[in-house]
């Protein structure tokens, strides 16, 4: 999940890793990567979507967006109908459309460790303001920014919304979301990553010092790695693609990876290749090269 915003310039041309092992599962991060900055699926991209759907080969949209915040794409998840959300934290079917989505696998982060992450972060980077984020609901504090296009169920200190005789609905923790005014980014996730420790996992997607925290061992590459099991895949049979922080694991994971044009410094070097920016239909780009070199 991320704001509108640049991040860096990369390369205006695909650099395509060689691999010999067919590809059977496209997976792609959606803001900054697969959508425009306008927040548009261009008819390039759904043309080439559905060409790699008809070729065989699964996509799977890969992001740290909620489920609610999914109706963008819903139109595109072709037969399984499954997106990883909250930057793994959930696998859902987006089949029943906005609202009526089911959570087909949850790994939420529990409200121990939860408690431990706010205190720990509260100590280290005074100043943070935090929201909550459920399978359903969201919640944040007073002072917590307006950087979300909806209106919190519950404003309380993230200490209250959190304990289990608080207010909160008796549903799974996805993440919580922290946000510094002042800190730069990368230094507010280096210093966070320090101060958690193996007690949550840390990572960011916006532009602004803002960190999604999850359960330990959540991210986007763990269940993506559980979701190709289940399903005979391996890493090698897998193109993956991504612009932000949290998109590293799963880039260093894939067989083969795409650091799109607008990429973060830590992305073009975790990927195995790079592709032209979001913009400019880099997920296309890369997909109708692979279905060309098809036999």
């Amino acid at each position: 999940m991320r704001d509108n915003g640049r991040v860096t310039s990369a390369t205006r041309q695909p650099e395509t890793p060689a691999s010999t092992v067919p590809p059977r599962l496209i997976a792609t991060d959606l803001d900054g990567t697969l959508l425009r900055d306008d927040k548009s699926v261009s008819p390039r991209t759904v043309a080439a979507l559905a060409a790699a759907e008809r070729a065989g080969i699964e996509v799977f949209f890969v992001t740290g967006r909620p489920a609610r915040w999914m109706n963008i794409v819903s139109d595109h998840v072709h037969g399984h109908g499954l997106a990883i959300c909250g930057n793994g934290a959930a696998v859902v079917d987006l089949h029943g459309g906005p609202g009526a989505h089911r959570f087909v696998k949850v790994r939420e982060l529990a409200r121990r460790n939860a408690l431990d992450a706010v205190r720990l972060l509260r100590e280290a980077a005074p100043g943070t303001a935090y929201a909550i984020e459920q399978t359903y609901g969201f919640h944040q504090e007073p002072h917590y920014p307006k950087l979300h296009m909806e209106v919190p169920d519950i404003l309380l200190a993230a200490e209250e919304l959190l304990d289990r005789r608080g207010p909160l609905p008796d549903e799974p923790v996805l993440k919580i979301l922290a946000h510094h005014a002042s800190l730069d980014p990368d230094a507010f996730l280096t210093l966070a990553r320090l101060a958690l420790g193996e007690r949550a996992a840390v990572t960011r997607s916006s532009p602004s010092a803002l960190l999604e925290i999850s359960g330990p061992g959540v991210s986007k590459a763990s269940t993506l790695a559980l979701c190709c099991a289940e399903r005979g895949i391996s890493p090698e049979e897998v193109v993956a693609f991504g612009d932000m922080p949290n998109d590293v694991e799963m880039l260093s994971w894939a067989g083969r990876s795409y650091a799109m044009g607008n990429a973060h410094p830590d992305v073009l070097a975790a990927a195995s290749g790079r592709t032209v920016a979001n913009n400019e239909d880099g997920v296309a780009v890369v997909i109708e090269e692979l279905l060309a070199g098809l036999p």
